[in-house]
């Protein structure tokens, strides 16, 4: 038991730690800091197509530095926000942003939860049908009584 508890402790303290460890620093922050904001702003909404669901902010790897330098030289050549966005959509698909825009690539991924739950409550509805008690025709009436009878004479 005491193996199992001090397993699980150094388990949540390593997750915590490398949870802290996970942000990124970078070295060259751009020297306009409103376009550093905007380029911080960005880094949040792109994926880091070599992690699980962190963004380029929050990730170390080399990917991920080298998206916040495009994202930081685009920032700095003038780029808008949502020019950065589509360039780097068209290079990597709608996968590079963390909350991918609802189109017809995307329908599935955005109804999924919905369909699911249809499905789901068509199922209980299915199952309450077919378990639900349907009165005694007269046949089987009859059936029940004579066995009752037959149960009471032994």
């Amino acid at each position: 038991m005491r193996a199992i508890m001090l397993a699980m402790i150094l388990f949540v303290a390593t997750a915590c730690s490398t949870a802290v460890l996970a942000v990124a620093v970078d070295e060259k922050p751009l020297a306009d800091p409103a376009k550093e904001a905007v380029a911080r702003a960005l880094m949040k909404e792109i994926r880091c197509l070599v992690c699980q669901n962190q963004s380029i902010e929050d990730s170390n790897a080399d990917l991920a530095k080298d998206l916040r330098l495009v994202v930081r030289e685009r920032v700095a050549a003038g780029d808008t926000p949502d020019e950065i966005r589509a360039f780097l959509v068209a290079r990597y698909g709608d996968w590079v942003l963390l909350e991918p825009p609802f189109n017809h690539m995307t329908a599935f991924l955005w109804g999924s939860p919905f369909l699911i739950l249809l499905l789901v409550i068509a199922g209980v509805t299915a199952a309450r049908k077919k378990s639900a008690a349907e009165p005694l025709n007269r046949k089987e009436k009859a059936r029940l009584k004579k066995l009752m009878k037959a149960e009471d004479k032994s």
